[in-house]
């Protein structure tokens, strides 16, 4: 593993917030896209219809009336995850992994009754999580049960990975592991551990938390040097073409492999954060670069993803 410093990243094509903003978010995003986007519902359909999977959707609920349908539909469920459609950085999810009689026990092991959930979905219909604090709609998928090669390296959350795809490009991947500074969240602001990874294998290549190079997960203790993404050519095909479904020219793919289906997709983001070259100890300048100058693109997803794989493979 080898860390590069901030310093030495900005000789290295460090992507700045500026640059991104200007150069890449405001050029080749188009603003109809946004509310796609912004709205993990809308994002489920549209994805599905380009062969890209999502954790099966149990109930949405639009109006209050609905809400009393949410006890009858949970009666027999094990775990489930409550998200409101609107929300950002993760606010406002609520994910139940077991019960106990009439309680549902949350990912951190605190136990809620029905009321309590019923409260919740009130809050995000009522628009508490969601970008303006519009009214929004709540959504109950199935919970991921992650792949426990995976989930053992992180600390009660599910481990994801962010992928920024550049006109339909897979330029640069990290894997998201939680902690407990991070509450169980895959959120890197929060404390999550970030683990670049080379697109050329799925490998990790180095690990971060709060931006400082770390060789162990602070909860698990486990090494990070030796973490290999299973169907890493399949997980880049799926962000691939999330191009696609979108429009989007710049974004960031959130997939999570989920023991029994798969690679899933969770979540896009139509304004992906920068850490991911803090993970990765390179800057995204370079790659992003090398595609806007490609004289005949790639038009498959396929193609594509197998493009980056090569082009963009760590040495």
């Amino acid at each position: 593993m080898e860390w590069i410093s901030p310093r030495r990243l900005n000789r290295l094509g460090m992507l700045n917030m500026n640059r991104r903003n200007v150069d890449y978010i405001a050029r080749y995003n188009e603003r109809s896209s946004y509310p796609l986007v912004d709205n993990k519902l809308k994002t489920k359909l549209v994805v599905a219809e380009y062969g890209v999977r999502t954790p099966r959707l149990l109930q949405v609920v639009r109006e209050q009336h609905e809400i009393s349908h949410f006890r009858e539909m949970a009666e027999d469920l094990e775990g489930f995850a409550i998200k409101p459609a609107k929300g950002s950085g993760g606010k406002g999810i609520t994910v139940i992994t077991g019960r106990d009689g009439d309680e549902y026990i949350k990912a951190s092991g605190a136990r809620v009754d029905a009321p309590y959930l019923e409260r919740h979905l009130t809050n995000i219909l009522a628009g508490l999580y969601s970008l303006a604090g519009t009214p929004d709609v709540a959504i109950v998928e199935d919970l991921v049960q992650s792949d426990p090669d995976l989930a053992r390296y992180s600390h009660q959350g599910v481990p994801d990975i962010r992928i920024v795809v550049f006109q339909g490009y897979p330029v640069m991947a990290m894997l998201r592991l939680a902690t407990t500074a991070s509450d169980g969240k895959a959120n890197l602001h929060q404390g999550a551990v970030g683990v670049g990874l080379d697109i050329g294998s799925g490998r990790s290549l180095n690990a971060v938390q709060f931006n400082r190079p770390i060789t162990l997960h602070p909860d698990t203790g486990l090494a990070l040097e030796n973490i290999e993404i299973a169907s890493w050519d399949a997980m880049l095909e799926m962000a691939a073409r999330c191009y696609e479904a979108t429009g989007l020219g710049y974004m960031g793919v959130d997939l999570v492999v989920d023991a029994n289906e798969g690679p899933l997709l969770l979540e896009l983001n139509a304004r992906p954060g920068l850490a991911i070259q803090m993970a990765n100890g390179r800057g995204l300048l370079p790659r992003l670069r090398a595609i806007e100058n490609l004289k005949r693109p790639h038009f498959s997803p396929g193609d594509r993803a197998n493009f980056a794989m090569k082009t963009f493979a760590s040495l």
